[in-house]
C-alpha cells in the first residue's frame, strides 16, 4: 500500500482568537459624572456627587498605575444609580490643586499620596501623653507650605500639661494654634470654634496615634463614631485606630478628612526652596543671597535683614529662626 500524499486540504488553520478589530481610540466618556472621593478601601472607592448620591466605583484599567485618593474629583461612568450592589468605573482623575504626600523615609524615592485638593491641614498634637515631637510637626508644616495648604496646629490634652514653648513659636510664621481638651468644661465652645474654621473647607487631620484625632472627629461629626484608643504605657505611643483615610461631611458644609496615625513622614520628593516662597517678605530678601546659600551661613542676607530694623529685630529673628528649623528638618529616625 503506497503512502498517502498530502495536499493543501490537509492544512489546519487555527482561527484567530477574536474577530473584533482592535483600535487605539479611547471612548470619550462624554456621559461621565463628577464625584468627590470620600474613601478608598481594597480596590473599591466611595464617591459622592454634587447631589449627595453615594456611588461605589472601581478604577478603570485605562488609568494604569495612577492612584485614586481621598479628596480627588473623579469622572465616573457605568452604573451610577448608587443602588446596593452596583459598581461604577472611575475613568478620569481630574487635575489636583495640591496633594499631601510622603515617602517612607528620606532615602526613599517612591512617593505615596495620602489626600488631595486640601484647603487646610490640621496638625493634631498632644501637650503630653504622647509627647509632641517637633521633627514631625516641622515636616507637616514643610509639606503644607510647599503645597500652599493653610496649616493649623491643634493642641489637645491641655488639661494634662501646658502647651510646650516651641509650639508657640510657630505663630511667628502665621500658623494658627488652637488648644483644647476632651475633658475641659469649655470643650463644647472649643468644638464650635473649630467647626467655624472648617466651614465650607476641605480639611485634613494628621498626627501621631493617640493624640486625640478620632476623639476630635467624633465631637465634630457625632455620627462618625470613629474608634478611639489609648497610649501604650511602655512605648509612649498611641495605638492605631484608623486604617485608612476617610472624608466626613460637616454640618455647615465642607469636609473633614481623618487619616491613620503617622510616625514617619519622609520629604525626599519635595523641593524645600519652595517653602520660602510662602513668605513673600523673606523670599524677597533671599534674592540677594549668594548662589546655593543654605540660609544658615553668617553671610546670608537674612541676617542683615534682621539687624536692619531695631524695632522689628525681635519679631524678624523669631520668624527666621522658625523658618530655618523647617529648612533643616531632622531625619525621620529622630521623629519616632
Amino acid at each position: 500500500m503506497s503512502p498517502r500524499e498530502y495536499d493543501e486540504s490537509d492544512a489546519r488553520i487555527r482561527p484567530s482568537r477574536t474577530t473584533r478589530r482592535r483600535t487605539k481610540d479611547r471612548p470619550s466618556h462624554s456621559d461621565s459624572i463628577t464625584a468627590f472621593v470620600t474613601t478608598v478601601d481594597r480596590g473599591r472607592t466611595t464617591c459622592v456627587t454634587d447631589d449627595g448620591l453615594v456611588i461605589t466605583a472601581m478604577k478603570a484599567r485605562e488609568l494604569g498605575p495612577k492612584s485614586v485618593v481621598v479628596g480627588d474629583l473623579v469622572e465616573i461612568v457605568g452604573d451610577v444609580t448608587g443602588t446596593e450592589g452596583s459598581l461604577a468605573r472611575i475613568v478620569t482623575v481630574n487635575e489636583r490643586t495640591n496633594s499631601l504626600s510622603r515617602t517612607v523615609d528620606d532615602a526613599a524615592h517612591v512617593e505615596r499620596t495620602i489626600v488631595a485638593n486640601i484647603d487646610q491641614l490640621l496638625i493634631v498634637v498632644a501637650s503630653a501623653n504622647p509627647e509632641p515631637r517637633r521633627g514631625l510637626i516641622d515636616r507637616f508644616l514643610v509639606s503644607a507650605f510647599h503645597e500652599s495648604i493653610k496649616p493649623i496646629i491643634v493642641v489637645t490634652k491641655v488639661d494634662v500639661s501646658p502647651v510646650p514653648d516651641f509650639i508657640k513659636e510657630y505663630a511667628a510664621l502665621g500658623v494658627d494654634i488652637i488648644t483644647t481638651s476632651s475633658k475641659s468644661e469649655e470643650r463644647t465652645k472649643d468644638v464650635e470654634a473649630i467647626l467655624a474654621i472648617l466651614d465650607e473647607k476641605i480639611s485634613v487631620l494628621v498626627g501621631h496615634s493617640g493624640v486625640g484625632k478620632s476623639t476630635l472627629i467624633n465631637d465634630l461629626v457625632p455620627e462618625a463614631q470613629r474608634m478611639t484608643g489609648d497610649v501604650n504605657d511602655v512605648t509612649g505611643r498611641g495605638r492605631h485606630t484608623s486604617s485608612s483615610a476617610i472624608a466626613l461631611p460637616l454640618i455647615n458644609g465642607g469636609w473633614i478628612i481623618d487619616t491613620p496615625g503617622i510616625r514617619a513622614f519622609g520629604l525626599s520628593h519635595l523641593n524645600k526652596d519652595r517653602v520660602i516662597e510662602s513668605f513673600p517678605d523673606i523670599y524677597q530678601v533671599i534674592q540677594t543671597c549668594m548662589p546655593n546659600c543654605s540660609h544658615h551661613e553668617a553671610s546670608c542676607a537674612l541676617n542683615a535683614w534682621i539687624e536692619s530694623d531695631s524695632a522689628l529685630k525681635s519679631e524678624r529673628l523669631i520668624r527666621v529662626t522658625s523658618l530655618r528649623s523647617l529648612l533643616e528638618v531632622k531625619p525621620v529616625s529622630d521623629e519616632q
